[in-house]
């Protein structure tokens, strides 16, 4: 489950409801990193540790921590930021740090990426991926629709990113949501992706409970079997609690609801492609 349900306050607010999500029969957590202090994170290590959870690690970025940013002084404030994000996935007991951080979400040039904005990005997350290889940690690039990114915006242009960077540390993370608005077939897309998928995302085309929308989850679920992906599986889901998603209306009864919702939706879909 990925906590960004319950917005940006990230802190030990939200103890309580990493018991309900152990509770709910969740097995893990995908905890966003928006404070790059390590110390921050032992808390939650602790924490996680005595619930039993599973957890990784998530992070964006923004235009003051740009890896493709045309000022020389962003882009190695960004490397140094998301270094220390890889810090606290460390100190998390995380696997993966990921997240659509090879440049910075919601800033736009006017026009698609240049072969210079496009060589800083594969040149930073080389750099990112050499360092978190010393951490044990696997990056998971992402790629956002085109309202929210312009470096990459589809499977076809992420897979030649990953490609480029050509490190083993440096993988694929695949959110439906974005595939829903990008791609001509999430199923094709992911099945073409293939063995570069390190971790899913499951999220509906409203952000809301998985399997209350118009996602192709029945193609999306004979994907996943079809490239013998045996990963996580995660539900993200936003609310108006995460301004950048920019929800401005409540589409779900209750947290606790769309988690219970969307896991038995989950296992259903996973029965069914199985039968």
């Amino acid at each position: 489950m990925n906590l960004l349900l319950w917005g940006t306050q990230v802190d030990e607010s939200l103890f309580p409801t990493l018991e309900l999500i152990k509770e709910i029969g969740f097995e893990g957590v995908e905890v966003p990193i928006f404070n790059p202090n390590p110390d921050a994170w032992h808390s939650w290590r602790k924490k996680l540790d005595e619930l039993g959870l599973h957890r990784e690690a998530d992070t964006f970025c923004g235009a003051d921590v740009n890896l493709i940013s045309p000022d020389a002084a962003v882009r190695a404030h960004a490397l140094e930021y998301l270094k220390r994000c890889v810090d606290c996935a460390v100190v998390l007991g995380a696997g993966r740090l990921m997240g659509p951080y090879h440049s910075a979400l919601g800033v736009f040039t006017g026009s698609s990426a240049t072969a210079d904005e496009w060589k800083c990005g594969v040149e930073g997350i080389q750099i990112l991926a050499d360092y978190a290889q010393q951490q044990e940690i696997v990056l998971g690039m992402e790629y956002l629709n085109r309202f929210e990114m312009y470096l990459t915006s589809s499977s076809d242009e992420l897979a030649r990113f990953v490609d480029e960077v050509d490190h083993p540390n440096c993988r694929i993370m695949f959110d439906t949501f974005h595939a829903n608005i990008e791609e001509k077939n999430i199923g094709d897309a992911i099945r073409k992706l293939g063995d570069r998928i390190e971790f899913i995302q499951l999220s509906e085309n409203d952000r809301s409970t998985p399997g209350k929308g118009n996602v192709d989850w029945a193609g999306v679920f004979r994907a996943i079997q079809d490239i013998n992906y045996d990963g996580w599986l995660s539900i993200e889901a936003f609310s108006p609690k995460l301004p950048a998603a920019n929800i401005w209306r409540q589409m779900f009864d209750s947290e606790e609801q769309l988690m219970r919702d969307g896991l038995a939706f989950i296992k259903s879909m996973r029965e069914r492609v199985n039968e």
